[in-house]
């Protein structure tokens, strides 16, 4: 009977915390390329109930950022070279986060918490940083990379930019040094999206192939990775660890298991008006919806940079929930009542957001996982 009881709460707790997220699909829609065009369309998590999540102040957008700490989503736009600034709760614009004159393209949190951003000009193409408020922090590369339009860190904090006109990666050490091609073109006519995987191996979207082709930590080719994705570039994981890709050629999202293999499509064909897929991005909504003066900010855990994490005795008796969320608001972790500490050894370096729940009130700290 004891054992029965233990299953059953375990269960109970299981789907407390699944029900409490609310995961959604965020898909930037180049549309035709054009000025003054482009959707963020939203999905359910099972790709149905598409919803026109913004449509103002868009001009080709690419990329797509959730700020969770301070209910903020940021649209890299190309044509116009804005990075603007909406409400996440309901995507109403709020003003221009960053103007570049280079044209962005992919925007990531990097390992130090700060914003990077890619560029696509031939000439103005240094990779930026910016605080998450918007303050200009510096050009982190010392050399720019053409047509910009993936990013990615190994695990060693080590920098990759892919260049869809060279069609090669270029790799940049901690301090933004270039080390070299990292990459060549012998494999790649048209490389967008890059990414590590568990592994280690750096995975390759290819435009104009219509594959993602796989390196290993030296850069030497492995193989081909995924076929038939003609024009790909938009790139997340399911809770499940499934990938999901998005395909510009048939206006599709499409879904593999982690290794390769095709699973079925996700957001069918052409549904909710989607025409050009450009990013893809799940987000876990349950972590905004709180009004600014309802927000507060303490010490959850201590410290608050390096691998181990000690919970504090205050916050546990505060609490009826402790979570720990990426920056794209993705769970990574629920903590028992118990637990005296967290680990940030299994994660990958960067920033990380604990969150402590008490009775519909938010307390958010920021912590950064560096080994």
């Amino acid at each position: 009977m004891k054992i029965y009881q233990l299953l059953t709460l375990f269960l109970m707790c299981a789907t407390l915390s699944l029900s409490a997220q609310d995961l959604k699909i965020y898909v930037s829609d180049a549309e035709n390329f054009s000025a003054n065009s482009g959707t963020i369309i939203q999905y359910d998590i099972d790709g149905t109930n598409p919803q026109d999540f913004i449509v103002d102040e868009l001009s080709w957008p690419q990329d797509i950022v959730f700020l969770p700490n301070t209910n903020e989503v940021i649209i890299s736009n190309l044509n116009s070279g804005r990075i603007t600034k909406y409400n996440a709760v309901d995507g109403t614009y709020i003003n221009d986060f960053a103007t570049e004159a280079g044209g962005p393209t992919r925007m990531k949190i990097g390992p130090d918490g700060l914003l990077y951003v890619i560029q696509w000009s031939t000439t103005d193409n240094k990779v930026l940083r910016y605080e998450l408020d918007g303050t200009f922090v510096d050009e982190f590369t010392d050399i720019g990379v053409p047509r910009s339009i993936g990013i990615d860190w190994d695990a060693g904090g080590n920098l990759y930019i892919s260049s869809f006109g060279s069609g090669t990666v270029t790799s940049f050490d901690t301090s933004g040094n270039s080390t070299g091609i990292f990459v060549d073109n012998s494999e790649l006519s048209g490389p967008t999206n890059i990414y590590f995987d568990d592994d280690g191996n750096l995975q390759v979207f290819d435009w104009n192939d219509g594959d993602v082709e796989q390196y290993d930590s030296t850069g030497a080719y492995l193989d081909t990775f995924i076929t038939d994705v003609s024009q790909v570039e938009g790139v997340d994981f399911l809770p499940n660890g499934n990938i999901i890709l998005g395909h510009g050629n048939d206006s599709s999202v499409k879904e593999y298991l982690p290794d390769g293999t095709f699973v079925g499509e996700l957001i069918s064909s052409g549904l909710g008006g989607l025409d050009q897929p450009n990013a893809v991005i799940l987000f876990d909504r349950s972590t905004l919806g709180l009004e600014e003066n309802e927000k507060v900010t303490s010490q959850i855990v201590s410290p608050s940079v390096g691998t181990v994490f000690n919970l504090l005795e205050a916050a546990k008796n505060r609490f009826d929930t402790i979570q720990i969320f990426n920056t794209s608001g993705r769970l990574i972790d629920t903590l028992s009542p118990k637990q005296q500490q967290w680990s940030g050894l299994r994660v990958t370096e960067g920033t990380y957001l604990v969150v402590g729940m008490s009775q519909g009130r938010k307390t958010t700290q920021k912590i950064v996982v560096k080994k």
